[in-house]
């Protein structure tokens, strides 16, 4: 999550940054009867210690914090180019390759300073019947790197977004090896730049690798790995967004997560004038003004909070888990509906 101003009339804010009980599609959730199989085979591939495996390499010392363009996120991104390769999860044919570069002069035009070249990394699953259509998921690499010495891990900040992006990409794998792949195309998209200004998600927006008419939705992760003060020990996430542009999204999330691990799903910042304004403060915010349904997964903020504390040993892994598992759940269901979720507000 990075600080930033909202233009004009806005206040300061920070920017953001067990097994469970399955039950059959429902009218609010009609996934086909013959994908519940494989759903509840993709659903269980999802995991803490896979979780935790990668996180404790994508937030370690020797990724130095991951700051935009540096070694070190260069560095953690190889590592996710390389997972995706051993997945055999390729990258969007018209792009060439997984990175998109986010180019330092787009950044510096923005505010972003004087940040070198980045890149936001794309793995892509073509859907076998709507191929044209994309379910984006979304999470930034990035975080504040080394400051007099110290390393910030930015576990939470986005660790946790990332391997969960990384963990629901293989679930989804696992169903199209399964020869149940989703009908929709789903991208998975690992953005830069969020710390300094949302430039990853932005230039994406700006240069899409696909049409943002042919864009179903935006499900963005950023921190689901800790707790904050307020929800200190409970099973909860926070929800914002999901019912700003579409009718239809946060009842298939609320259907999804009754299907699944039933956590309290918290809509304290789902409201355009909340003071902490988050539905402006992370990536899916520049797929929203673009009129795209989005979803935005987040933990609150805690006491470690872009502090050097922000470890992976103090992620809630079993947490981390459910709120993979219940956006993961979301994201099948939109990719494998029989028609695209309605955009009807404004």
């Amino acid at each position: 999550m990075k600080k930033l101003l909202i233009p004009l009339f806005s206040i300061a804010v920070m920017t953001s940054c067990g097994t469970a009980k399955m039950t059959e599609g429902t009218s609010s959730n009609p996934v086909s009867a013959k994908h519940d199989k494989a759903f509840s085979d993709a659903y269980r591939i999802i995991k803490a210690e896979n979780l935790k495996k990668n996180l404790y390499v994508i937030a370690s010392d020797e990724m130095e914090g991951r700051d935009t363009g540096s070694k070190g996120q260069k560095k953690a991104g190889e590592y996710i180019v390389n997972y995706y390769k051993n997945l055999g999860i390729s990258y969007p044919k018209s792009l060439g390759s997984y990175f998109q570069k986010v180019p330092s002069d787009f950044m510096k035009k923005r505010g972003g300073g004087n940040l070198p070249d980045s890149e936001n990394i794309l793995a892509f699953i073509e859907g076998s019947e709507k191929p044209e259509e994309i379910v984006v998921v979304s999470a930034h690499y990035d975080h504040v790197g080394t400051k007099n010495g110290v390393v910030y891990n930015g576990a939470d900040d986005d660790g946790s977004g990332t391997v969960a992006v990384m963990e629901m990409a293989k679930a989804f794998q696992e169903a199209k090896k399964a020869g149940k792949g989703p009908k929709r195309s789903v991208l998975f998209l690992h953005v830069t730049g969020e710390e300094h200004g949302l430039f990853g998600s932005e230039y994406y927006s700006e240069n899409p690798v696909f049409p943002l008419a042919n864009t179903v939705v935006d499900l963005n992760i950023d921190m689901i790995g800790r707790d904050d003060p307020a929800n200190r020990g409970k099973q909860y996430v926070y929800v914002i967004g999901s019912e700003m542009l579409s009718s239809q999204l946060k009842v298939i999330n609320e259907a999804a997560n009754k299907k699944t691990n039933n956590l309290e799903l918290n809509y304290k910042y789902d409201d355009l004038n909340d003071p902490e304004q988050l539905y402006y403060r992370s990536d899916h915010y520049n797929f929203a003004k673009h009129n795209i349904p989005v979803a935005f997964f987040f933990d609150g903020i805690h006491e470690d909070y872009h502090q050097p504390g922000d470890d992976p040993e103090k992620i809630d892994y079993p947490l981390l888990e459910k709120r993979t598992q219940l956006i993961f759940t979301t994201a099948w269901d939109i990719a494998n509906r029989p028609d695209r979720i309605v955009v009807d507000k404004k």
